[in-house]
């Protein structure tokens, strides 16, 4: 990708230093391919090497700086070849020990030789002990004055030292810091307070001995805000170049033969609901343009999604094209196959099944369908965008719970199923409501459709939190449930029982219902499990075979079972907010009662009181997604800072929020007048090598 300002995009790496092709491989590895992209590896953590510790006052646990002079080395066979280095300063002395050595290092630590080193104090056989630490010989005639601010350690490749990163750093600081442009408006900084982007990296790289170590450790700090906003603001801005480029790019257009669609909806028992049929105009809309659509569909838990995409999938088949529904996982792409199949079978419609779990015969002619167009929906993992695949007429695609996925993998698909010069319209789904403002940052390439109504005949599931005591009492609660005709869900965190986690397991916990009740078939489902005995599971409590399912939290999404009516979930406090609603919402289905039982064990802290507080007071997504927002820290509600969404280095959306409206519009301005700044922004924070730079 070009840039055009030639001050942002300055030589390349062998103008460093000590900077050979070698070297310049590896910082590949870490996304650095210009001097200037070292100045936005920032620090993972820091390290006080500002002042001298004398060996006597040296204690187990202290990381710090200390010197002496060797009085001792020797090499000892204890089990393994080791290295050890007695050193003494007059106050007291510390032996240094390393596993792993050269002849050289073994020749230069030798006796009476003066050593700096920086490292954890550990208790050792003899006394107090350094493993493998950060050393230099030094001239004790020539002063080597200590560092002057916190050391960064940064994240690393195999192969670089952290002093040969923090060396290239420290040049790429003198040499390039000068050049670099400051895109951002300055009466934006002024209004948030914040620092300017040249002070800002330069703190991040050298903070003062006195920093805020909490406040650098919590993101919050304010060099760290400028640099989150700038972050923030180069991925909104490629979402927004997908976006345009997208508006560029040609599609199949599907005019509306809804005859398919029509016979479906007919044979359904229950009408849709004004959301979905809002929703569906939405698509319908984006389906007869030129260009491809790309829409994301928000809608709590059961708020008739699924259908909503099948609905939109016939629209494509009645045209004779195709479409493929991506799902993250095993089982909620099973679950997807059983529902199409369920309702488009009986249309005549072929729906096919495609998994990295298939056998390579089994593939073949799944394979084989998909090309000849005999499959016309095919649902799928990641498989989907394995290499030999190739569509007949792709003109739709469905991802489910996108945040579980990257935008390079949505669009791995769409040019996978490009069809001539056209591309595959796209469909994104999530259950995972977030609020507006994030939704427009997460998500700027993408028009949104919101469901909040569910359909007619669902009744609030009543949630109670309980103290793990009382399970007798639910074992006896559920008992009375099956022998009612309903099925019970009981989740557990952990798969089997682990020594360093107090939590109930999922192996366990179905032994003991086992036990309990004798009268009762009980099924369990976690995530070791093949696909097949998963599959025999699922199929064995959606027929009511088994009565009560014990699972891991891999039944969060996807899972329909209308008989069930009653959920334990398991250490309740483990569990983020999002996630709890998510698994709440296994039940509910049908149009019976339904009940969600919160088993902990206490004492709750603060936290989990107020988390478990907002499950018993609302049934709604939207608002529990709020409450994840104010009450946790960063990334909880999307997951993680790694989220599908965005592959972010020092921003977090979550933590971050505020700043999301002034990168919405910082974005907007630069589009209309600074159109250099886009791809030098892009390429400073994502890469040149991203799908970003290249739409």
């Amino acid at each position: 990708m070009s840039v055009s300002n030639r001050n942002d995009d300055v030589a390349d790496l062998t103008c460093l230093r000590g900077v050979g092709p070698a070297l310049a491989e590896r910082l590949a590895r870490l996304n650095i391919e210009r001097p200037i992209d070292l100045l936005f590896l920032l620090p993972q953590r820091y390290e006080d090497r500002t002042s001298l510790t004398p060996l006597g006052a040296t204690a187990a646990g202290m990381r710090t700086v200390v010197e002496g002079d060797i009085a001792l080395t020797e090499v000892v066979f204890r089990g393994r070849r080791t290295l050890l280095v007695r050193i003494t300063d007059g106050t007291g002395q510390l032996t240094l020990r390393f596993f792993y050595f050269s002849r050289a290092q073994q020749n230069g630590l030798k006796h009476g030789a003066h050593v700096r080193c920086y490292g954890e104090v550990r208790k050792g056989p003899g006394g107090l002990e350094m493993i493998h630490p950060e050393y230099r010989i030094i001239d004790q005639n020539t002063k080597h004055s200590l560092e002057e601010t916190l050391t960064p350690i940064y994240p690393t490749t195999e192969g670089l030292q952290q002093s040969r990163l923090r060396n290239l750093v420290n040049q790429a600081i003198d040499r390039f810091l000068p050049r670099v442009i400051d895109w951002i408006p300055q009466h934006y900084i002024s209004a948030l307070e914040l620092p300017d982007l040249k002070s800002s990296i330069l703190y991040m790289h050298r903070p003062p001995p006195d920093a805020d170590l909490a406040t650098l450790g919590t993101g919050t700090h304010a060099c760290q805000r400028r640099l989150a906003l700038e972050e923030m603001l180069a991925h909104h801005l490629s979402l927004r170049k997908i976006r345009e480029q997208n508006r560029t790019r040609p599609a199949i257009t599907l005019t509306g033969n809804f005859g398919l669609r029509e016979r479906f909806l007919a044979a359904l028992p229950f009408e849709l609901t004004g959301d979905q049929r809002a929703t569906l105009d939405d698509i319908d809309s984006d389906l007869a343009r030129t260009h491809p659509m790309m829409r994301l569909v928000q809608g709590d838990v059961g708020c008739g999604k699924t259908v909503v995409a099948a609905a939109a999938a016939l629209t494509a088949v009645a045209e004779g094209h195709q479409v493929a529904i991506m799902a993250p996982t095993e089982l909620l792409g099973e679950q997807h196959r059983d529902s199409f199949a369920e309702w488009l079978t009986p249309l005549g419609i072929t729906v096919a099944w495609l998994s990295g779990g298939l056998t390579r015969k089994a593939r073949e002619q799944v394979y084989l369908a998909i090309s000849n167009g005999d499959a016309a929906v095919i649902v799928g993992t990641h498989a989907l965008f394995q290499e030999g695949l190739d569509f007949h007429s792709l003109a739709l695609v469905i991802v489910d719970e996108q945040h579980r996925f990257g935008v390079d993998q949505r669009l791995s698909l769409m040019e996978k199923g490009r069809h001539g010069a056209s591309l595959p319209h796209q469909l994104v789904m999530t259950a995972t409501p977030i609020p507006r403002t994030l939704a427009m940052t997460a998500y700027a390439d993408l028009d949104t459709s919101v469901i909040r109504e569910l359909p007619p005949g669902r009744q609030p599931i009543k949630t109670v939190a309980l103290p793990e005591k009382r399970r007798p009492e639910i074992v006896q609660r559920v008992r009375d449930a099956c022998h009612a005709g309903h099925r019970a869900y009981w989740v557990c965190p952990l798969i089997e029982d682990s020594d360093s986690i107090e939590s109930q397991a999922a192996e366990s916990t179905h032994a003991m219902l086992v036990e309990a009740l004798p009268d009762l078939s009980v099924g369990l489902v976690h995530g070791r499990m093949k696909a097949a005995e998963k599959e025999r599971a699922m199929q064995a409590f959606t027929t009511g075979r088994t009565q009560i399912l014990v699972a891991t939290t891999v039944i969060e999404v996807g899972v329909d079972v209308p008989e069930a009516t009653l959920m334990i979930i398991e250490n309740a406090e483990r569990l983020g907010l999002s996630q709890l609603h998510q698994l709440r919402g296994r039940v509910g289905r049908g149009g019976n009662a339904s009940s969600c039982v919160l088993l902990y064990r206490p004492p709750l802290s603060a936290m989990a009181t107020r988390r478990i507080g907002v499950l018993r007071d609302t049934n709604d997504g939207f608002e529990v997604a709020q409450h994840d927002l104010e009450l946790r820290g960063p990334g909880e509600v999307l997951g993680t800072r790694q989220t599908g969404l965005m592959q972010l280095r020092i921003a977090d959306l979550i933590r971050d929020a505020d700043l999301a409206p002034y990168a919405q519009k910082i974005a907007g301005q630069l589009l209309a007048t600074k159109p250099a700044a886009i791809n030098a922004l892009i390429r400073r924070w994502i890469g040149a090598g991203s799908r970003f730079g290249k739409v």
